[in-house]
């Protein structure tokens, strides 16, 4: 009999559901990171915001929906909430994560202290960038384990903080491939190309949106090989790895934002480190 009482005790404690593998895949709640919200499983799909901005919702394992939230580096660890609509807010814990130093040295001064031209360039460049990141489409993203975009290992990780010729500037916002030039550069996921450029700093870059608030931005690009408007198959070519830009040598930098937050795109091909 005392075997069957601790079976129903352990069933007793034991969550109504299980961890979906999106949840297990993506829930890596720090400063740069991502947090999965469990948001129940209403009728109709659940409209959340965090931090003012539409959140991506799924429905998951079709058990539950969730919101999967893009965590800036500059929130502190700490309880975060996020709102549903309706008025109904939904807390969650924001981790600590320690990022390192990585230090440059760069020939061409213009790309550490540009002069009044190239601000003005800079700044232009910069708000044509923030209004593509801010776009929330309806559309679903077509996987969120995604693929890498580059055959190439990992070289500088998201989140260092980099000092060009001494000098501190933005943390590394995304994650560099090591890869020789002219490699072919993949859609990790489905996704439509919504802003092509060649930024001061970013070089040959193209923007692709996975869906709702789900973007990539891929940028140093030696050639870029689609059109703006153009729909990109998951694995679909983009263009080819360079050194354009604020670039010491050929690499792919991979951006990937969320609710216009960049986050850690390692998350989202299973090589997150704590």
């Amino acid at each position: 009999m005392r075997p069957l009482i601790v079976l129903l005790a352990l069933c007793i404690a034991l969550p109504a559901h299980a961890e979906g593998f999106i949840t297990r895949l993506l829930n890596k709640p720090v400063p740069g990171g991502v947090a999965v919200v469990d948001l129940g499983n209403p009728a109709q799909p659940p409209k959340v915001r965090y931090q003012g901005k539409p959140v991506l919702t799924v429905h998951e394992d079709g058990q539950r929906w969730i919101a999967i939230v893009g965590i800036p580096l500059s929130v502190k660890p700490g309880a975060q909430h996020v709102t549903v609509e309706g008025g109904q807010a939904l807390s969650f814990q924001v981790g600590a994560k320690h990022y390192t130093e990585q230090r440059i040295t760069l020939k061409n001064q213009q790309q550490v202290n540009p002069n009044a031209k190239n601000l003005a360039r800079i700044e232009r460049e910069l708000a044509e960038q923030t209004r593509a990141y801010q776009q929330f489409s309806a559309r679903q993203p077509s996987n969120l384990l995604f693929d890498k975009p580059v055959n190439g290992p990992l070289s500088s990780p998201f989140g260092l903080r980099r000092f060009f010729n001494g000098e501190e500037r933005n943390p590394h916002s995304g994650l560099d491939f090591a890869a020789s030039r002219g490699t072919s550069i993949k859609a990790p996921a489905a996704g439509k190309v919504i802003l092509i450029g060649d930024y001061f700093f970013n070089g040959k870059t193209v923007f692709l949106d996975h869906g709702q608030g789900l973007i990539s931005m891929f940028c140093h690009l030696s050639a870029i090989d689609v059109k703006l408007g153009d729909e990109i198959l998951r694995g679909g070519h983009v263009g080819k790895v360079g050194a354009t830009g604020r670039a010491t040598g050929p690499h792919l930098h991979w951006n990937v934002s969320l609710n216009d937050a960049r986050v850690d795109p390692a998350i989202f091909i299973g090589a997150f480190k704590p």
